[in-house]
């Protein structure tokens, strides 16, 4: 409980000095090394961590990760929704996209597993269907909208792939997380679910790196 409340009050005093608490971001400096960890965190090591599949042993490094997993996700969800509601829901549909492509896609061409040691259920055709789903999704919102698409769509195109390969670390990382736990469900909070973790898995790994991407765009 103690590490909880130390979460929610750092939470509310970055967002509070950063602006976001009222609505206006004054802060971008002091939420940019957060990313910046975040963004370090997803795209080197975990990637490794599920290589090795090293365990989180000690408490207080379990801490450490718990926020480097979660304060940024908290506080990328204020800024991102701060830029507009179509642009936090537009970030967290495309991981809905992934997720979606990824069942429906495995379940009817699954044959390769993509880390059976981890996510038994996870293959790379559905990791393929994801793909191609999330690079339809996108391309499709960006001419509905009638948005610029700065870099061309070559640049567009692969940002959209390394999306939902970090969605799908995101995913693997938390199943890495209860399978050594020993636990099926990150809790009970919602049945049938898989608990809030598995619901918002993805999620933590992405929202920070499109909250990172937003500050750049907004230089």
């Amino acid at each position: 409980m103690s590490t909880a409340i130390v979460f929610g009050v750092t939470c509310l005093l970055i967002a509070h000095l950063s602006g976001l608490a009222n609505g206006v971001l004054a802060g971008g400096a002091m939420l940019l090394p957060l990313y910046v960890l975040s963004a370090v965190f997803w795209l080197l090591v975990a990637p490794l961590w599920l290589k090795n599949k090293w365990t989180l042993s000690n408490p207080m490094l379990a801490s450490v990760v718990g926020f480097i997993v979660l304060l940024p996700t908290a506080l990328a969800l204020m800024h991102l929704r701060l830029l507009g509601p179509g642009v936090l829901l537009g970030a967290m549909a495309v991981v809905w996209v992934a997720d979606i492509a990824a069942y429906f896609s495995g379940r009817a061409f699954g044959r390769r597993k993509l880390a059976p040691a981890i996510s038994p259920g996870k293959t790379w055709e559905g990791a393929f269907g994801a793909t191609l789903a999330v690079l339809l999704f996108g391309f499709a919102a960006l001419v509905a909208l009638g948005a610029n698409q700065p870099g061309g769509a070559l640049v567009i195109g692969v940002a959209l792939i390394g999306w939902t390969a970090v969605s799908i670390v995101g995913d693997l990382f938390e199943s890495l997380l209860k399978r050594q736990a020993g636990l099926k469900d990150s809790g009970a909070i919602l049945p049938g679910h898989g608990g809030i973790l598995d619901r918002i898995d993805s999620l933590t790994s992405t929202l920070p790196l499109v909250a990172l991407a937003a500050l750049w765009l907004a230089r």
